[in-house]
């Protein structure tokens, strides 16, 4: 019955794409995939690695992995990047994406700073159909092993190849980040057996619009700490929200990151529970919990997220397990480097 659910999902995904983009737990430590307008943030040249496996003791886990790299040009006040996704929904569907980023920064007053960001992808999206079992192929018996005529069975999948751009804004201080992004501005269509933009999102066969709202404060409590040995460490808590709407599906991550350097603890709950979606279930994922380290130029995270929805009634999910590694090149310090000014722009947002 478990395999056959399993099919009835796949093929409910290959005749209609109900498509959503993958999500990170902590997605301040991927802020390129966020938004395009983070490009250039760190004022120097970084590179960031994100990894999530969500639900690793189902046969239909997903894996997504993303690789950023990108750098501030002064002279320009804008930044510029690149990300590589990987994306496996189980063994069946597939996704590659490169994405180019732009962003550019203005000075609003004395320490406001207003990015506006840019972003242009090219992806790749594949769908294996070996091995699926369809309903005519099973008896009282089980198994036949004949041939299925089934028109899912028979049908040839071909990748689907699309171009896509997005959009976002940022607005920071030392105290407070906001940020709103739009991706999948040109909905582009996703059909694995039939690739014309005829048919676009009037039947369902296209990537529907991501919004994303997220924002936080950073409370400074370094003047908590009296011994001189830690005078430059940084002591702060940070109340986090994201809020994003794909389609017909909405999720709310709120959260809170303690960071005492090199440390960083965080707490994370996720869902919308007075919305009620699929026969009145609440609206709710998962309950997160962070833990990053910061030495120098190098941060590694690592969070758990405990399913707390409806699919963690049935059998367990394995919640899911999430990495995040970084790295940023030095700031120079000597008197006609810009990153002397620069460093009292940095965002309030957690650094790991």
């Amino acid at each position: 019955m478990k395999r056959l659910f399993q099919i009835l999902i796949l093929a409910n995904l290959v005749s209609v794409a109900l498509a959503q983009d993958p999500q990170f737990t902590q997605f301040y430590a991927a802020p390129l995939y966020h938004n395009p307008a983070f490009t250039g943030s760190g004022y120097a040249p970084r590179l960031i690695f994100n990894y999530r496996n969500q639900w690793p003791s189902l046969n239909a886990n997903f894996i997504t992995s993303v690789v950023s790299v990108d750098h501030f040009i002064e002279k320009a006040n804008s930044g510029i990047g690149i990300t590589m996704m990987s994306d496996a929904q189980g063994n069946r569907i597939k996704n590659s994406e490169v994405t180019a980023l732009y962003a550019y920064q203005l000075r609003v007053g004395d320490k406001n700073f207003l990015r506006m960001g840019l972003q242009g992808s090219f992806a790749v999206r594949s769908f294996d159909s070996n091995g699926l079992i369809f309903g005519d192929q099973l008896s009282n018996s089980g198994f036949t092993n004949n041939p299925s005529s089934d028109p899912l069975a028979t049908a040839v999948y071909r990748p689907d190849r699309s171009f896509d751009v997005g959009s976002g804004f940022l607005f920071y201080n030392p105290k407070v980040f906001l940020g709103l992004s739009i991706n999948h501005i040109t909905q582009p269509t996703l059909n694995f057996r039939n690739n014309s933009p005829a048919d676009g999102c009037a039947t369902g066969d296209c990537i529907p619009r991501k919004l994303v709202v997220n924002g936080g404060y950073n409370i400074n409590l370094s003047h908590m700490i009296t011994s001189s040995g830690n005078m430059d460490k940084e002591f702060t808590i940070t109340p986090t929200f994201l809020y994003k709407k794909q389609g017909q599906f909405s999720q709310l991550d709120l959260g809170a990151y303690a960071t005492y350097t090199p440390l960083t603890l965080g707490l994370q709950y996720r869902g919308i529970p007075l919305k009620k979606v699929f026969d009145n279930f609440p609206n709710q994922d998962a309950i997160a919990a962070l833990v990053g380290f910061r030495f120098d130029n190098f941060s590694v995270g690592y969070s758990y997220d405990f399913t707390i929805s409806g699919l963690a009634a049935g059998r367990g999910t394995g919640g899911s397990h999430e990495f995040s590694i970084s790295y940023q090149l030095d700031k120079f310090d000597n008197d006609k480097s810009p990153y002397l000014k620069q460093r009292k722009k940095e965002l309030a947002c957690p650094k790991f």
